[in-house]
């Protein structure tokens, strides 16, 4: 039996953009590996719930879960990650930011055994086009948690984790927003599991474009990446 991979995609708000993420998911060659897409409309208001309920009945292949008013990225996650049944789980934004071609890449170290966890680092060859307080902001956020988890990550916010479902399921994720990245990141440090890390592709977009991350965010990031250090959550078990 082949494994599958489970491509979580949390929405809100993406009705120009879901169509075109979701044609890069059916195209990508994974190598054998099945796939399995779970889209998950986190009370969406511009007409994308409405796009996404007509789809169900073109795709009986896709899991569809909806949210009745907008909860969180972490929110949505948390759903699409308890109807996940692959070996393998990712997270696919419903932006234009992130490129499926990338997924094989992410996927080899896992169908290897040689990690548990795998980060896509952005800017391994430098800000990859995004404004200079993005890029700088992503940067003190990545040394500020690599100081509390000891993990050595070039990009802690990136969008694309890739687990072992095991280990995903062995986290016990909490927050509703943004603050999913450096929670999980975290989660994944105390477990002390393999992590490794690989280039991919950006294209980043902007506040006008959609772009949903902000200041409030970025402060509310810091105030997690202390909650759930590592040695804080080994003492909690």
């Amino acid at each position: 039996m082949s494994a599958m991979l489970s491509i979580v995609v949390p929405i809100c708000n993406e009705r120009d953009t879901w169509r075109e993420v979701l044609a890069r998911l059916d195209a990508v060659d994974l190598g054998g590996v099945g796939r399995e897409i779970i889209l998950v409309d986190d009370g969406s208001t511009d007409g994308t719930t409405e796009q996404l309920q007509a789809l169900g009945a073109d795709r009986p292949d896709i899991a569809l879960k909806f949210h009745p008013r907008n909860l969180g990225k972490g929110a949505a996650l948390r759903t699409g990650f308890a109807a996940a049944t692959g070996d393998f789980v990712v997270v696919q934004d419903a932006d234009l930011e992130y490129n499926p071609a990338d997924l094989p890449a992410l996927l080899e170290p896992l169908l290897a055994g040689t990690t548990d966890v795998v980060f896509g680092g952005r800017f391994t060859a430098g800000r990859a086009g995004a404004r200079m307080s993005n890029y700088l902001a992503n940067r003190f956020l990545t040394w500020l948690s690599n100081r509390t988890t000891g993990l050595g990550l070039a990009d802690m916010e990136t969008c694309y984790k890739m687990f072992r479902r095991e280990v995903l399921e062995r986290i016990d994720l909490c927050e509703n927003r943004f603050g999913f990245e450096p929670e999980v990141t975290a989660g994944v440090a105390a477990l002390g599991v393999r992590v490794c890390q690989r280039p991919i592709s950006y294209s980043p977009r902007t506040v006008h474009q959609g772009k949903k991350i902000g200041l409030s965010d970025g402060i509310e990031a810091i105030r997690c990446i202390f909650r759930y250090r590592p040695s804080r959550l080994r003492r909690r078990g």
